[in-house]
C-alpha cells in the first residue's frame, strides 16, 4: 500500500516524533483526508507499519528456513549458504532493515510494540531456528547444549560484520552479505562445530 510506504520510509528518514500526517500524505500521493480514512492518526499509522514490516519480514524468514541445511556433505559450506540467504532476504532486505532502525529509535516511545513485535514477528520464529539446530546437534554435526542460545548466537554472529555506516535503507553488497555470513559461521563452528574423538 502506498500510505504504509510513505509513511516507512518518512518514518525511518525523520522519525515518529517529527514527521507530519500532512507530509506522508504528500509522500503517497494522496489526501490528509484519505489517510486518516484509511489507517487513522499518526500512532495507528506507526503501528500499522510495524505490523505490515513484521509481518513481511516473518514470511520471509519462512520461506529462507526451508532452505536450513538437512544431512550436507559440508556442514561450513551449508550453514555459510543458509547464512547468505537469512541475510539477503530477510535481515539485510527493506523490510528488515526498517524494523530494527525503527524499534531503535522509537521502542522508548512505543515499548508495547517491542511485545507486539517479539510475540508476531521472530519471537514465534526462534523456536522453529532452534529446532533446526538441534536437529544438527543430534544428527551430530554440532556440539550444542542449548540450541536456543546457539541459535540466538548464530544470527548475531551472522550480523557482526555487516557494513553499518550505509545508512538504514542501504542493503549491503552481495560481497559484504557473503563475508559476514562466512566469518559468522566460521565463528559459530569453533564454538559448536562437532567435536573430534
Amino acid at each position: 500500500m502506498a500510505i504504509l510506504d510513505a509513511a516507512k520510509r518518512a518514518f525511518v528518514r525523520d522519525g515518529v516524533g517529527t514527521v507530519s500526517i500532512d507530509a506522508i500524505a504528500m509522500e503517497a500521493g494522496v489526501s490528509r483526508q484519505t489517510v486518516y480514512n484509511q489507517l487513522g492518526d499518526k500512532d495507528q499509522l506507526f503501528r500499522a507499519v510495524i505490523e505490515d514490516v513484521t509481518t513481511r519480514s516473518s514470511a520471509s524468514l519462512m520461506a529462507v528456513l526451508v532452505s536450513f541445511p538437512s544431512k550436507p556433505d559440508d556442514i561450513q559450506t551449508a550453514l555459510t549458504d543458509f547464512a547468505v540467504g537469512l541475510l539477503s532476504r530477510c535481515l539485510c532486505d527493506i523490510d528488515g532493515r526498517t524494523l530494527i532502525m525503527l524499534l531503535e529509535k522509537e521502542a522508548y516511545r512505543y515499548p508495547e510494540l517491542f511485545l507486539a513485535w517479539k510475540e508476531y514477528g521472530p519471537g514465534k520464529d526462534w523456536p522453529l531456528i532452534a529446532g533446526h539446530f538441534a536437529r544438527l546437534a543430534h544428527e551430530g554435526y554440532l556440539d550444542i547444549d542449548d540450541a536456543s542460545l546457539a541459535a540466538r548466537q548464530f544470527m548475531a554472529l551472522i550480523r557482526a560484520d555487516l557494513p553499518n555506516d550505509q545508512g538504514p535503507c542501504v542493503r549491503p553488497s552481495e560481497e559484504a552479505l557473503h563475508r559476514a555470513a562466512s566469518m559468522g559461521v566460521s565463528t559459530f563452528l569453533r564454538a559448536f562445530g562437532a567435536r573430534q574423538h
